[in-house]
């Protein structure tokens, strides 16, 4: 059941794993290596880490992956190409980051759906979206999806979680408008739909996936009751799959989560913390997991939520967050709480975690959730640390 042959749309999977976004990485031979290690180690299918789809939308991490204008796509196809020798599809997930990225990145002011900050980044408060610079953003993810179909992917998809712009758009708790673009949920979701609608006129039935908050942990924000309504829009504008995840970087630790604070990552590579006096970084050490309070459950934390996703809508459901071994999968899809389950730390730390599962020599992934990997990806290339920094 797991390890047989099943499909997205047009898009044909090894097996029922998929190798969720990390977030990182130029076009370069480098990542080439990297994902080529994973289409050799049986994985169903790989996510890319996200794209820029404007320069004033890339993130904080100095290496993001960019697909804002044609150049790219020669680059895009040496990986695609390679990928595929393996009969392994390989999808590209495009973004905008919104209010989380810092303009010392982008060169840019920071803009929003509504001039609200950023608690983590702690930017200067972002710029409200005027509705021609929405269109403009529209334009720039159609344009960005044309580009992923000429460099040979088997699909995109959109990045609605976490907190990016176009999830900024879907929660309440950062989408303050009173014009057609906020409001409602329909309102809300206009960027989506137009976006979905557009690309459709373009590229016609190439596949377009969605990674998406079930909720996103903000008072006042995104709750499961809506998820769902978003979910079914979705599936009627034409969604090929949909992964569920949950959180924004306001919430510490709610979408990757880990039993223990990554505060030695945070003060040697966060923009911010790192600039910290060491005095301080002493005493936070001690105080901050006295007065934090720790999100759990640890694994499987989205599962409930993608079942109830999935009720409502026919196209396939991906789940992610916190899955780590073989009988959590097979216990999540045999149950029928989704069609798929994608992993991305367990990545980082065994690319070749799949076919260990597999062949039955391993039952669960040794990753140990330190969550110092994604922090570090601020300022080096993405790797496994094991809970100690060197």
């Amino acid at each position: 059941m797991i390890f047989e042959q099943s499909s997205i749309r047009t898009i044909t999977l090894k097996n029922k794993i998929i190798r969720s976004a990390d977030e990182s990485g130029y076009p370069t031979d480098k990542l080439l290596m990297k994902y080529e290690v994973l289409a050799k180690n049986e994985v169903g299918c790989i996510i890319t880490g996200y794209a820029g789809i404007m320069q004033n939308g890339k993130t904080n991490y100095n290496n993001m992956l960019m697909i804002h204008d044609d150049s790219f796509i020669d680059s895009y196809k040496r990986i695609t190409q390679k990928i595929h020798e393996y009969q392994t599809p390989i999808i590209i997930q495009i973004a905008h980051c919104g209010r989380q990225t810092r303009s010392k990145t982008t060169g840019f002011p920071t803009v929003a759906p509504s001039a609200i900050k950023d608690k983590f980044f702690n930017e200067q408060t972002p710029k409200e979206l005027s509705e021609a610079e929405i269109y403009e953003i529209i334009d720039n993810f159609v344009k960005a999806i044309d580009r992923a179909k000429k460099a040979g992917f088997d699909g995109v998809q959109l990045h609605l979680a976490h907190g990016y712009l176009l999830s900024e758009f879907l929660s309440s708790y950062t989408n303050k408008r009173k014009d057609n673009w906020g409001g409602s949920t329909k309102n809300k979701f206009r960027i989506i739909s137009e976006i979905l609608i557009k690309a459709k006129q373009k590229v016609g039935e190439f596949p377009i996936l969605v990674k998406m908050n079930a909720h996103d942990g903000r008072k006042g924000g995104m709750t499961l009751t809506e998820s769902i309504e978003i979910a079914k829009m979705l599936e009627m504008h034409g969604c090929a799959g949909i992964e569920v995840s949950c959180g924004v970087h306001e919430d510490g630790l709610y979408t990757s989560r880990g039993n223990k604070l990554p505060l030695d990552a945070l003060f040697k590579y966060n923009y911010t913390y790192k600039n910290y006096p060491s005095i301080i970084k002493s005493i936070a050490k001690h105080l901050v997991p006295v007065f934090t309070k720790k999100i759990k459950p640890y694994e499987n934390y989205n599962v409930d939520f993608a079942k109830e996703i999935k009720k409502n809508v026919k196209i396939p459901v991906i789940v992610v967050g916190g899955i780590k071994s073989i009988d959590s999968i097979i216990s999540i899809i045999s149950e029928n709480k989704a069609d798929f389950v994608s992993m991305c730390r367990p990545f980082i730390i065994e690319p070749n975690i799949v076919k260990k599962f597999k062949e039955g020599t391993q039952t669960k992934s040794k990753c140990i959730n330190c969550n110092y990997c994604l922090i570090a990806m601020e300022e080096i290339t993405l790797k496994c640390f094991h809970g100690k920094l060197n």
